[in-house]
């Protein structure tokens, strides 16, 4: 099995070779995917994020969402601490500032932020998932630092963790640690996987 740094470079080089009009195909299909389960209709409180380096964008899911009257959320950098997130509420037109890796976010400023647990469902990017629903992230370990309690449930699982992908990102297996938090679900252009 390759290493996990050497997955990323392989599968983040496979994203990045999608050109622009696929990835709006992708984002659009997998939005209407999304839009048509059981998951959708579940959830009124849901995280997204902005796209980056070639991820699959979530804007038209957002879109479908707030349409349906559901409630967005980003996450944020909590500042001076240990590498973890808050969530803050979103709408699209929303004033964002850029953290300390120059990635745009809500300025908790002006806006309330909610612990993860407020939220019923998490759209979270990644680089890779597998059929066992283990999620290769950019490896930073934010969302698993934010949700490792998750870890010691055994039940009342919430947010619902659901990655947002492109049907290529998908592996046969993944390597785990026990500090990996794993995803409930799998959003691709094609279909959405329940783990």
């Amino acid at each position: 099995m390759t290493n996990t740094r050497q997955l990323r470079i392989e599968i983040r080089q496979r994203r990045r070779e999608i050109s622009p009009h696929e990835q709006r195909i992708h984002s659009r299909d997998a939005a209407r995917t999304f839009h048509s389960s059981p998951l959708f209709r579940q959830c009124q409180h849901l995280a997204v994020y902005l796209a980056n380096d070639g991820e699959l964008n979530p804007e038209p899911l957002a879109e479908k969402a707030l349409s349906a009257g559901k409630k967005l959320y980003l996450p944020v950098l909590r500042p001076n601490t240990h590498k973890s997130l808050w969530f803050a509420p979103y709408a699209p037109g929303d004033k964002l500032i850029s953290n300390r890796f120059g990635i745009p976010e809500p300025d908790i400023r002006k806006k309330k932020t909610v612990l993860p647990w407020a939220l019923d469902l998490i759209i979270m990017p990644l680089v890779a998932f597998d059929t066992q629903g283990n999620r290769l992230g950019i490896g930073g370990g934010y969302y698993d630092r934010t949700l490792n309690y998750l870890r010691l449930r055994k039940q009342w699982f919430r947010p619902r963790l659901a990655g947002f992908a492109h049907e290529r990102q998908k592996v046969q297996s993944l390597p785990s640690n026990p500090w990996d938090i794993p995803i409930h679900y799998a959003i691709t252009e094609s279909m959405v996987y329940k783990f």
